[in-house]
Formats: structure tokens, C-alpha cells, sequence
């Protein structure tokens, strides 16, 4: 399956605000677009912010303005960045978009959780088939890691044999296409791997 890059799969046509657009103009800006966030842009198009529906109902002001309702700084990515890593972004960072931006920081495009569901919408079995195929040690051994799978979401869980380098088996399952996230409870097997919860 050819994982795609961000730049393949982001919107050009983004809305957008200012430091200085009133909080009035941002809600009738998400509105009118039926959108739930914008990036706000300086003079030289470069993102400072991103203002989401729960930063105008949180902080509602009087007055307000996107400056002060914005988150910052926005997290971004690269149009060259694979559509995998802008999945982990979202996941580590709990956002549902990211501004795309040229290597001078200017905004060319945005990427959405539901743009990335697109690219990675495999069933949870066959996911978890390829978690299992190439993340978890071959079969035999003192391996006892069952694979969950919900929505791409990846529970690792129980014995793997002594030895085993658990960040590298969490690197792998990242690498399978489809995965958004990974979850890990294996402990090493031995007389101290007994779970308590």
C-alpha cells in the first residue's frame, strides 16, 4: 500500500484569520466554511495560531480577537512529510488539523483527521493481521502479546521474551499502514511480568 505524503492529500483552499479578526468574524469564518478551525496568519502568511470552535466557546471575550483566542504556537507539517506522521502529530497532540507550510513557514494547505481516515481506512483485522506479522517476535518462544485493534488504534498487551526491544516492536506497529496510534502494556517475560490491572 503506497503511503502518500501530506502534500497528496492536504487542501489547498484554506480559510484563514488574522491576529486581528474579532471573535464575531472567526465564528461567522467557521460557519460560512463549515469548518472547525483556522489557522491565523501573519503579514508574510506564516502561521502563529490556530483557532478552533473549543477556543472561541472556552474563551469567549467580549472583544475578542484571534490573538488572544488562538492556540500557539500551531502545530504544523511539511508537505513532504509522510501521511503517517501527521497522523502520530494529531494523535500525540490531541488536534483534528494541522496547517501544511512551505520550508519558510508559509501556509500552503491543511491536513484533517478526516483527510487521513481516507488515506487509512483498512479494517482493524487486516491491521492487526500486520501488526502481528511484522512487529511482534515469530511465533514460539515465551511471546504471549495479544493485538487489539479499534479504529487504527493499536493495544499491545502481555509476555514478550527476554530480550525482545519493546520501543523497537512499538516502532514497527506505528510503521503498519493504517495505524493511528499504539498503546503498549508488554512487559518482558518472568516471574515480575504479571499484570495487575
Amino acid at each position: 500500500m503506497h503511503t502518500p505524503a501530506v502534500g497528496e492529500i492536504m487542501t489547498a483552499e484554506v480559510a484563514r484569520a488574522r491576529p486581528g479578526t474579532a471573535y464575531e468574524d472567526l465564528l461567522r469564518l467557521l460557519r460560512r466554511r463549515r469548518v472547525s478551525g483556522v489557522p491565523v496568519l501573519d503579514r508574510d502568511d506564516k502561521v502563529v495560531g490556530v483557532v478552533s470552535e473549543k477556543d472561541l466557546t472556552t474563551h469567549r471575550a467580549p472583544g475578542g480577537t484571534a490573538a488572544t483566542l488562538m492556540t500557539s504556537p500551531a502545530m504544523t507539517v511539511h508537505p513532504e512529510q509522510p501521511a503517517a506522521d501527521a497522523a502520530r502529530i494529531m494523535e500525540r497532540h490531541h488536534v483534528n488539523r494541522l496547517p501544511v507550510v512551505d520550508e519558510e513557514d508559509r501556509l500552503i494547505g491543511i491536513v484533517t483527521r478526516g483527510d487521513l481516515l481516507r488515506v487509512f481506512r483498512r479494517t482493524d483485522d487486516a491491521i492487526r493481521t500486520d501488526v502481528i506479522g511484522r512487529a511482534l517476535p515469530p511465533p514460539g518462544g515465551r511471546s504471549a502479546v495479544s493485538v487489539a485493534v479499534n479504529d487504527g488504534m493499536v493495544l499491545l498487551d502481555g509476555l514478550i521474551p527476554p530480550g525482545t526491544d519493546i520501543p523497537e516492536t512499538i516502532r514497527l506497529a506505528w510503521q503498519v499502514d493504517g495505524v493511528t496510534g499504539v498503546v503498549s502494556r508488554m512487559r518482558t517475560g518472568g516471574a515480575d511480568a504479571v499484570d495487575a490491572g
